[in-house]
């Protein structure tokens, strides 16, 4: 029950309602039990006719104290009537009708108060697993599938929504009226009930057996599912580069083959999920038929004092326990299936973080001095990226990090908003260590323009006011202009509050760019990260964000990471990083007169 410990903990944030919803489900079974009770004064009243019958089998040791004093009531109206049988019929017909009211009133309120704590687990269940992809280390999405994560988001979460959450009310409900009815069997009958008490556990281990492999089967199931989104959002994301190389049935075979092996795995799982009505219904009337017999045989042998009437009336309460077997055969089942997408979940949830604040970690609210790389070594994977790397950026400098593809740049500048945490070695920050500070502060004082612009789908106001408050659009304005992304933006028909498409697919290269330095002109941050800007940009659009670029760069620490050398010339230091080393290092003039790596880069860029 390991796994089904954090949906336990959601409900215990709703003991009271979960209080009362076991107060209106025991009073709904009790209702429902004395209902199917007068089923005996009932057959004791058609089958004679006689109230005097009805004291006599009143007087009898055989029959629970409940119906007992029922029966005694019914004798004290037939009196008062003159032994009037319509009388008692009218008194019996009047309670079971009320009964059954009752009964449906309290099952009503149950699921009032139930169906929205469903509802809640499921939504804290979403949120959680949201927050923690938030929260989880960048390092731990280069060793999951994209579509992977988004399908334990969505379909693992609707799964455990309706196999398990769905089924909740069977958790309770259903065991309580079985365990009521037993009760109330018990004292109608103490030797049929102890006989029906032997076989229900061999009921129980037939479909417990039939259950065992839901789980394994539903698992297959999810993984093939999240491959069915990852290769979804691959697809959408490589349209341009599928047609143009003819790739339509590459990628059509790839998903027909996951597509065909899911469909298989679900027809076992249907296949077996299904057979719980049918054999716990199946199971049922074996059951019925075996009290059926013994019954009769200690009627017929009169080895019991259980009458005709009282008999009839035990049946029809065990009859009140099929379908509640039923639905918790059912149950089980679901859970079964269920627990598979809860095991997925769990491994996000309980995916460590790795990167998180100490629990003394200080603000860091300004930058004074530097940042400094000492005797930094990073790992991952047990593959050294960078190797013993002994760097100083003093505030107010440009550094260029180049090197060919591999060397370690983006890793190097990934250190310092703590993307990822220095194996080796140490990160200071104002010669404090970074890991001192608290996350967000360190990343409050830091500007980041990636190679791919990152955008949301949303106006363009608020991707530049991203983590900023998107109200002071004079800010907005003013950012955009320094980034040279103004004129662009009122050209458009509804200017600022333009939407721009998933990930900005209705702007140009260029146009996307300058939206994420305008976003970083307006954190307005001392530390700013520039990782390869300019790189897939033309010559025009190149141009126009560079000169946004070195607006931004004012007055600024910079760390940029750049494959276009012309673009690093003026920088106050240039690190030539190979194989995760620092194997160069100064001004451009400098490493232009020595024959080194950097002269080569530039030479080749210049052939060009």
């Amino acid at each position: 029950m390991g796994k089904y410990a954090r949906i336990f903990t959601y409900l215990s944030r709703y003991r009271g309602q979960l209080f009362a919803y076991v107060v209106c489900i025991l009073l709904s079974t009790v209702f429902s039990i004395l209902s199917i009770g007068m089923l005996m004064p009932f057959l004791d009243l058609i089958f004679t006719g006689k109230s005097s019958t009805l004291e006599l089998a009143a007087q009898s040791q055989e029959g629970s104290d409940l119906m007992t004093w029922v029966r005694l009531r019914m004798n004290d109206v037939a009196r008062a009537n003159n032994d009037n049988p319509m009388a008692v019929l009218w008194l019996i017909c009047g309670f079971m009708l009320g009964s059954i009211f009752l009964k449906n009133l309290f099952l009503y309120l149950s699921l009032y108060i139930l169906n929205p704590l469903k509802n809640r687990v499921v939504t804290g269940f979403r949120a959680d697993l949201f927050d923690k992809v938030l929260y989880l280390p960048i390092g731990y999405f280069t060793e999951q599938r994209k579509g992977d994560l988004m399908s334990r988001i969505t379909n693992d979460i609707t799964e455990v929504e309706n196999s398990i959450i769905g089924t909740l009310e069977g958790w309770i409900k259903d065991p309580l009226q079985i365990i009521l009815t037993l009760i109330s069997l018990l004292f109608l009958s103490t030797q049929l009930t102890l006989f029906l008490l032997v076989i229900l556990p061999v009921v129980g281990l037939v479909i417990g057996r039939i259950s065992r492999s839901l789980r394994k089967q539903s698992m297959a199931a999810a993984e093939k599912q999240g491959e069915a989104v990852s290769v979804l959002d691959e697809t959408l994301g490589g349209l341009r580069v599928i047609k143009a190389f003819n790739a339509e049935k590459l990628l059509r075979g790839k998903f027909s083959g996951i597509n065909e092996s899911l469909l298989t795995v679900k027809n076992r799982i249907n296949r077996r999920r299904d057979l719980a009505s049918p054999i716990s219904e199946t199971m049922g009337v074996f059951v019925f038929c075996c009290i059926l017999l013994y019954g009769g045989f200690l009627i017929f042998s009169k080895k019991s004092v259980l009458e005709g009437a009282m008999f009839m009336t035990y049946l029809g309460m065990f009859y009140n326990i099929i379908n509640p077997a039923k639905n918790l055969s059912q149950s089980f089942y679901n859970i079964q299936k269920g627990s598979a997408a809860i095991g997925r979940i769990e491994e996000v949830l309980n995916a460590p973080i790795t990167i998180e604040d100490l629990p003394n970690a200080r603000t860091l609210s300004q930058f004074d001095k530097s940042i400094e790389f000492r005797n930094v070594t990073f790992r991952y994977d047990d593959v050294t990226v960078l190797d013993n790397i002994n760097l100083t950026v003093k505030k107010g400098t440009t550094v260029a990090l180049v090197g060919s593809s591999g060397a370690g740049k983006s890793t190097l500048a990934d250190l310092i908003p703590r993307f990822h945490d220095v194996t080796e070695g140490a990160l200071l920050i104002d010669g404090k260590n970074i890991k001192e500070y608290s996350l967000e502060s360190v990343r409050a004082l830091m500007g980041i323009v990636t190679q791919e612009p990152i955008l949301f789908n949303d106006t363009i106001a608020a991707n530049i006011s991203l983590g900023s408050p998107p109200d002071d659009m004079a800010s907005i304005e003013e950012a955009a202009r320094v980034a040279n992304a103004h004129n662009f933006i009122i050209s458009k028909e509804e200017g600022y509050q333009t939407n721009i498409g998933d990930r900005g697919t209705k702007l140009s290269g260029g146009e996307r760019q300058r939206l994420t330095i305008a976003r970083a002109v307006l954190k307005n941050p001392p530390i700013l990260i520039l990782d390869e800007a300019t790189s897939s940009l033309d010559t025009e659009s190149e141009k126009l964000v560079q000169d946004a670029i070195n607006h931004v760069m004012e007055n600024r620490t910079t760390i940029v990471i750049a494959h276009r050398l012309s673009t690093v010339r003026h920088a106050d230091e240039i690190v030539v990083l190979q194989k995760g080393k620092i194997i160069q290092r100064g001004r451009h003039d400098d490493l232009i007169e020595q024959e080194g790596l950097y002269k080569r880069l530039v030479e080749m860029q210049e052939v060009r």
